[in-house]
């Protein structure tokens, strides 16, 4: 068994506090599970991307962001709980004025590559 305190993550000071931090949250530890802590900074983003075999869920834990999702920019804040199935376009990016902190979860073996990034275009 693995616990993770949300309010751990909450305080976890990011070394570069300009830049977007990751962290693997189950590196070796899951056949079938993918986990991670990120932070984005005020004006970051994760890549624009889908996933071929991956489907996700995403627990925002601090901040306010937009999920790109298929083109449209969907608003998300503390607390929101985001699933996102196999082959959707999304992505992060952080409009306010302070931290977003958020942990994901991925269905699918940690070591085969699933990836596919892709060009934003709004719809």
């Amino acid at each position: 068994m693995e616990l993770f305190k949300i309010a751990d993550y909450i305080k976890k000071a990011n070394p570069k506090p300009s830049e977007r931090l990751t962290l693997q949250l189950l590196e070796k530890k899951a056949e079938n599970l993918v986990g991670m802590f990120g932070v984005l900074p005020p004006g970051g983003a994760t890549p624009y991307h889908f996933h071929n075999k991956r489907e996700s869920v995403l627990i925002i834990i601090s901040g306010q962001a937009k999920e790109l999702v298929d083109g449209k920019k969907i608003a998300i804040r503390a607390n929101d709980i985001l699933f996102i199935p196999a082959k959707q376009k999304h992505g992060i990016m952080n409009d306010g004025g302070g931290e977003f902190r958020y942990i994901e979860f991925q269905a699918g073996n940690p070591d085969e590559p699933d990836r596919v990034d892709v060009e934003w275009k709004e719809s």
